[in-house]
């Protein structure tokens, strides 16, 4: 399986990547935003040496209870962190972490609203994180003539808007129907099948017991044949099966989410805590799929 993102191809399988989470807001669920630059690249390059494949820099929270942003200060966020991640990337000779770590790491840019990525993607990002779903084919339009990638998230509606009392009789075969026709709409607006990945949306238009079965069911997306991301961080499923409130008190949660997804053959995963998430991730893979050195030697 090829992933391509701008001038990167990564093969798979190999060792999930872990994407980590920087903020640059002022209301992350989970509390570790600052509409500081400095700030975002700092955590950024910490990210970086705990670890991390991808770094998903968002400017808006995905909060259903705070007003959206306008698309002007959006970019206006975003644009002093991209002017200054060639620099950043450029600190490292080599991988921070280890040989496995994918490098150079994949920039991702989490939005959804087509007039930014118009405007922010010919500055920078090999992959756009959109959690609205693709109503349209416009942001698949704008990867296609850009060679990035695309992040197709499920959900159900507009962002920004609370979707609390969606249903399904079958939260499975609603994602089967729902990539079908994503793919097809990604394909028929130029980009590549090389250029797409699927997130099962946890935690988005979605039940407590409709994310537990996606958990236990992933292993039926892998059909499309496309990188599958799990979004595992601090998630509220796990607060409501821990009765944990505050979303910094998941990680451990979080770890053992990443667990079932290496399981399931998830090939990333979305994360606060990428020094956790990173060395679960080693430890787990190594686990279930020995070196072929180790497996002539036994």
């Amino acid at each position: 399986m090829l992933l391509k993102a701008r001038g990167l191809q990564v093969r798979f399988p190999r060792r999930p990547l872990v994407m980590g989470i920087v903020n640059i807001n002022d209301d992350s669920f989970s509390g570790d935003g600052s509409l500081d630059a400095g700030v975002a690249l700092a955590q950024a390059r910490q990210f970086l040496k705990a670890g991390a494949d991808i770094i998903d820099i968002g400017a808006e929270s995905a909060r259903t209870n705070r007003a959206a942003i306008t698309e002007d200060e959006e970019v206006a966020r975003l644009l002093p962190f991209l002017q200054a991640w060639p620099a950043l990337t450029a600190e490292f000779a080599s991988p921070p972490w280890d040989s496995d770590q994918l490098w150079p790491p994949i920039l991702s840019i989490n939005t959804w609203r087509s007039g930014v990525i118009e405007r922010v993607l010919p500055l920078g990002g090999d992959l756009i994180n959109d959690i609205s779903g693709l109503p349209d084919a416009r942001n698949a339009e704008l990867c296609a003539q850009h060679d990035a990638a695309l992040l197709i998230m499920h959900s159900v509606g507009e962002p920004k808007i609370p979707h609390t009392h969606v249903s399904y009789p079958d939260v499975m075969e609603t994602l089967d129907r729902f990539f079908e026709d994503k793919l097809l709409l990604a394909k028929t607006a130029g980009l590549s099948e090389e250029r797409v990945l699927l997130d099962p949306g946890i935690d988005f238009a979605k039940q407590r017991d409709d994310n537990l079965a996606i958990y236990r069911e992933l292993d039926r997306l892998h059909r499309f044949g496309r990188p599958l991301l799990l979004p595992v961080s601090r998630k509220t499923v796990i607060g409501q099966v821990l009765e944990l409130p505050n979303p910094q008190d998941r990680d451990a949660g979080t770890v053992a989410c990443i667990a079932v997804g290496i399981r399931r053959g998830a090939q990333i995963f979305r994360v606060h805590h990428v020094e956790a998430a990173a060395q679960a991730v080693k430890v787990l893979w190594q686990a279930t799929h020995p070196s072929p050195i180790a497996t002539s030697a036994a």
